[in-house]
């Protein structure tokens, strides 16, 4: 035990080298300059809403590290980019469930009238904001539009048919994403702004309504960053918020930063297969394969540029700090690019034998742990199998029941019963600390999945180093070893998230 500290500085080094920690923001070459299409979170977790526990609750998070003071254009998501989530619900890594987002800005073009011409005629300039003067509480006056569409594809993302998401109320295909939290003078009720895009949703061949929102929310993913660069200044084996501040009272630095979310709730029955309550899902963005650029083009929703050609996939995510701290920094743009039915072959190396534990063995003479690393295979690529029966003492956790191809994405099996993040029972260490609801069983807002990858990757599902975990073989789950939890000194504070969806809190405001 008493190596312990060694190991953890030396890891949490490393990771603070490789990207900036967050859950996957900024994390490969190439994606740090499209930050509109960066897939910085995904969560998927049953709604613990109260009386949707029939329903499972998707989000997928874009446009990394917003300040919410960042105008005059604020964070519109990319007309030319196709943002796709995938659900996997046979065990083949291959997507049966495709949802597909295209937004359009659509400019008003308003003018401002008073200023005039040395021959004193009118002259009507428009106007370099995207607001005006609001026209009610909850109605901001908005020089862009921002309006997107949904398709629901089932099979194949590119060759399965494909069908229209629609408005349960009016039948419309054709939804508004509310403009970011300008501030409270543009916009003075922004949570009753938003509220109002939050929509009930026709889901072709499904007899029940979903929930859609798409919008800016407050950044939910806890991490602190700025103990890691002042020359690794925490203690990974001490409290669990021992960096929280007044400035950051979680002590995660990311708690001034709003996110964009691509939210949905889907009836349960709607997206698992016969049989199965286990589905695995990741999100994706594309590009068009070719940009055209001219400086003199006339304005339009697209700009100075425009993108044909075939659908590139440049963004993709499942579970979170994979392509951070597992993937080899040469092959983290192929990542990006990958689908998980190739991933053993592909990247399955990293996972089974793990660079980062013979780095630090390398620089500080700690022993990794043993490999080939089955205990982290099971975590992101095959699903963990406690036994060979799906009964309540002896059930198979996260792995489909029929799995045939291998591939990292996030699972969850639907047929575990939810907890409230703050309630009896609840753990923001999901199975580490025996709340089955919680990562790696899927990922609810307030998982502090930092903390339960650090301990997993020293071994805790070993056995090994004395870290925390929870016995998974018996009827009753309990903690397993009342060790350590490796942690980076920010903890999730539950009540700084909602209760309902869509779960991440009203995004700050650009001006108080």
């Amino acid at each position: 035990m008493h190596r312990i500290p060694t190991l953890c500085v030396a890891l949490i080094g490393l990771l603070a080298a490789t990207a900036s920690l967050a859950s996957s923001h900024r994390e490969a070459p190439f994606i740090t300059g499209q930050p509109k299409v960066d897939g910085t979170d995904f969560y998927m977790f049953r709604s613990y809403e109260s009386g949707r526990s029939d329903y499972v609750t998707l989000i997928a998070n874009y446009q990394p590290l917003q300040d919410a003071y960042g105008g005059p254009n604020y964070f519109a998501m990319d007309p030319d980019a196709l943002y796709e989530i995938h659900i996997d619900n046979n065990g083949d890594s291959v997507e049966d469930l495709t949802f597909q987002f295209r937004f359009t800005n659509t400019y008003q073009d308003f003018a401002v009238n008073g200023n005039t011409s040395g021959s004193g005629a009118p002259v009507n300039n428009a106007i370099p904001l995207i607001n005006l003067p609001p026209s009610g509480n909850t109605t901001p006056t908005l020089n862009r539009v921002e309006t997107y569409t949904v398709k629901l594809v089932r099979g194949k993302r590119r060759s399965g048919p494909v069908s229209a998401i629609t408005n349960l109320s009016g039948g419309s295909g054709t939804f508004t994403k509310p403009v970011d939290s300008i501030g409270p003078k543009s916009i003075p009720n922004y949570e009753g702004y938003a509220g109002q895009y939050l929509y009930d949703i026709a889901i072709p061949h499904c007899a029940t309504p979903g929930r859609m929102f798409v919008g800016q929310r407050r950044e939910g993913f806890v991490v602190n960053l700025g103990q890691v660069f002042d020359l690794i200044n925490l203690n990974p084996l001490g409290a669990r918020n021992s960096a929280a501040t007044s400035g950051h009272p979680t002590g995660s630095i990311l708690d001034d930063k709003n996110v964009t979310s691509i939210a949905l709730e889907l009836p349960i029955r709607c997206v698992t297969a016969p049989g199965d309550p286990v589905i695995g899902a990741w999100t994706t963005a594309s590009k068009p394969q070719v940009r055209l650029l001219n400086p003199g083009a006339q304005r339009s929703e697209h700009g100075p540029a425009r993108e044909v050609g075939a659908w590139t996939q440049i963004s993709r995510l499942g579970n979170p700090l994979i392509n951070e701290v597992v993937i080899g920094i040469t092959d983290k743009d192929k990542f990006n690019a990958s689908e998980p039915k190739n991933d053993v072959a592909d990247f399955g190396t990293y996972v089974l034998h793990p660079t980062l534990p013979v780095l630090v063995n390398a620089l500080f003479s700690v022993p990794p742990p043993t490999t080939p690393r089955t205990d982290l295979l099971a975590v992101f690529v095959t699903g963990i199998t406690t036994g060979a029966s799906d009964t309540p003492a002896n059930f198979k956790f996260t792995a489909p029941k029929n799995l045939t191809v291998p591939g990292e994405m996030l699972r969850l099996n639907t047929a575990i019963g939810t907890v409230v993040p703050g309630a009896a029972g609840y753990s923001d260490l999901g199975f580490l600390g025996c709340d089955l609801s919680g990562f790696p069983n899927g990922r609810r807002v307030t998982d502090d999945v930092v903390d339960i990858e650090l301990t997993a990757a020293l071994g805790a599902l070993t056995g090994t180093n004395g870290l925390q975990t929870c016995d998974l073989s018996g009827a009753s789950p309990a903690v397993k070893n009342l060790g350590a939890v490796v942690n980076d000194g920010a903890q999730p504070d539950p009540s700084e998230y909602l209760t309902v969806f869509p779960y991440l809190n009203t995004p700050l405001p650009g001006a108080n």
